[in-house]
């Protein structure tokens, strides 16, 4: 099969999405930093949940539309890696099972209670891995759109860049390794915004996620890891140390001074 058409749509999903992160960290989110009323900042949550659902629920469609054919071929040789066949078979034992639910509960223990413990802690003293506290929700109002913002981005780049992308330079290339290794470096450059820690932070999750997908075989498992780690940034951080479940407390009405009555006239003689 000629391979021009998929490298064609390759390089129009890079250009995209490296155009998009470049223009999000030097304008949007240097802005977004500067905002303090929580109406502009619910204003741009909004446009930010609605572009996340167009552009990247719109990038994963197209692209798992033309990478169809390769999504289980890329699948089949990436668990046929040296130790991933190994990986497998271990933790379809008993013993591996056990283990397998043990990690996974203990990983969400790892989120909630560091979180938890540290609950009297001033969130401006949380350290954070790249530069993302001026982006957490601080209001009730600001909440669903974290979580809204959580959950598209644990669905639709997780299909797009653990699912389809893969598969996608799986087409191109025939190698399933630089397959996900190419889009796990692309998954990090997303996270432009966060600086250089948080785009080797977010590399290295991509690889996390792509190994989870690969021993798993169910896509749904990366989904859920990612979904889960952006909704302790974006919803439980804010409401357990931002107080952003809490409302804000009205301010008193302001009574307008009262003008002085005026003197007695005198009495006519």
């Amino acid at each position: 099969m000629d391979s021009a058409p998929l490298i064609a749509l390759f390089a129009l999903i890079v250009a995209l999405l490296i155009g998009r992160a470049v223009t999000r960290e030097r304008n949007e989110f240097a802005r977004f930093r500067r905002l303090r009323s929580t109406v502009a900042r619910q204003k741009v949550y909004r446009r930010w949940l609605i572009e996340s659902l167009v552009v990247m629920g719109g990038l994963s469609a197209v692209t798992l539309f033309a990478s169809a054919s390769w999504l289980s071929a890329v699948l089949v040789e990436a668990q046929e890696l040296p130790g991933i066949g190994e990986l497998r078979d271990w933790f379809g034992t008993d013993v591996g099972s056990g283990i397998a639910i043990g990690l996974a509960v203990g990983a969400v223990l790892g989120f909630v209670l560091p979180v938890i413990l540290l609950r009297r802690t001033p969130i401006e003293e949380i350290p954070t891995v790249g530069n993302i506290r001026a982006l957490l929700p601080r209001t009730r109002g600001e909440l669903p759109y974290g979580l809204g913002l959580a959950l598209s981005a644990g669905v639709f780049e997780e299909l797009l860049f653990r699912l389809a992308l893969p598969a996608l330079l799986f087409g191109i290339t025939g190698d399933a390794l630089l397959a996900f290794a190419v889009s796990s470096v692309l998954f990090g450059l997303l996270h432009l915004y966060q600086g250089p820690t948080g785009i080797a932070a977010a590399s290295a999750l991509g690889v996390g996620f792509a190994l989870l997908y690969v021993v798993s075989g169910s896509i749904a498992l990366p989904i859920l890891a990612h979904a889960l780690i952006d909704l302790r940034s974006l919803v439980v951080i804010p409401v357990v140390l931002g107080s952003a479940w809490k409302p804000r407390p009205t301010p008193a009405p302001v009574t307008p001074p009262t003008s002085p009555e005026p003197p007695p006239a005198p009495a006519s003689e």
